[in-house]
């Protein structure tokens, strides 16, 4: 990895990132269903609504300050007995794939989770990302199913894998 990398909480002032980062590897891939670029004032929104809701939304920073990739997790379903189970995302800038800045994010979020009382964590993954699926595996998330044909994106059907990592076993990456 060059140079190195510190993880914080997520500020007002990183929205503009935040969103070029989501838009570049979430928006122009599957990674996220999203559709549509998102915009800075979105993102914002978005920051502001997890603070209030007290979920986090963490960044990783590289040596000249930069905002290299980001983790957050937000509820799973709205009903309360869903209340101790989290959906997570992370993203990385493009150019800082394969540096261990998702590992390094992902293993602060689940242990924030673990520190906050919840007992699941869990992915919804686009189930032809071989890549994402095999990061989720060596940080113990397991694939509990696919969904098919659920999404639909770049005119085409997208079937979904359902990850979920129980927070109650140690945040070590394999």
């Amino acid at each position: 990895m060059p140079g190195t990398i510190r993880l914080r909480p997520a500020a007002g002032s990183d929205a503009a990132a935040l969103s070029a980062i989501h838009n570049a590897q979430g928006v122009a891939t599957t990674a996220s269903y999203e559709l549509r670029p998102g915009t800075v004032a979105q993102r914002a929104e978005w920051l502001a609504r997890h603070r209030r809701e007290g979920f986090p939304v963490l960044v990783a920073i590289d040596e000249d300050d930069q905002v290299v990739g980001f983790a957050a997790y937000d509820r799973f379903r709205e009903l309360p007995g869903y209340d101790l189970t989290v959906e997570h995302s992370v993203y990385v800038a493009p150019g800082h794939e394969h540096e261990g800045i998702g590992l390094m994010l992902m293993t602060e979020l689940i242990d924030q989770a673990r520190r906050a009382g919840l007992h699941a964590m869990v992915g919804v993954v686009d189930a032809g990302n071989r890549a994402s699926l095999a990061f989720h595996e060596r940080l113990g998330f397991t694939n509990h199913g696919v969904l098919p044909q659920v999404g639909r994106k770049f005119g085409r059907w997208l079937d979904v894998a359902m990850l979920v990592r129980l927070l109650d076993d140690p945040p070590t990456a394999r």
